[in-house]
């Protein structure tokens, strides 16, 4: 498996960890930025790691910034991307579950390093239930190409 990870500087030392956790894990990580606490601009990120898992290159992708909220807009705007903000270990799970979120979201400012790290894992580790879920996923898509052309 391989994740592609990024986060704006509100996110920077979350990422950081994150990053950490996974090699120790042995998972593969691909980081797309930013690599300090400068400011610059969520969207960018977002996309980038939106556009890595949308592409193949990343089956998965986790994106930070202060509150998960602005990056996971931008990640949720490249067609295919089912990215979830999540704060607990429930929503995580769920996330993965009923909705086969392909993108995770944290905020560095709400949740401390070691609950993120749980529900990185609760989210790494939680499969897609499928099934009725399915439809719902599909209707999404359906939305997507609504809107897309």
């Amino acid at each position: 498996m391989k994740i592609a990870l990024g986060s704006d500087h509100g996110g920077y030392h979350l990422k950081e960890a994150i990053k950490k956790y996974l090699e120790e894990k042995g998972i593969e990580c691909e980081d797309f930025g930013t690599n300090s606490t400068e400011s610059v601009d969520y969207p960018e990120f977002g996309m980038k790691v939106a556009e890595a898992v949308v592409s193949g290159k990343c089956e998965k992708g986790i994106v930070c910034c202060g509150t998960g909220i602005g990056i996971s807009i931008s990640a949720n705007k490249v067609p295919g991307v089912r990215c979830a903000v999540v704060s607990d270990t429930f929503s995580a799970q769920m996330s993965k579950e009923h909705n086969n979120a392909n993108v995770l979201a944290l905020g560095e400012r709400v949740i401390g390093i070691g609950l993120a790290l749980k529900i990185v894992d609760v989210w790494l580790n939680t499969e897609f239930a499928g099934e009725r879920h399915q439809r719902r996923i599909d209707k999404i898509t359906d939305i997507e190409k609504k809107y897309s052309k």
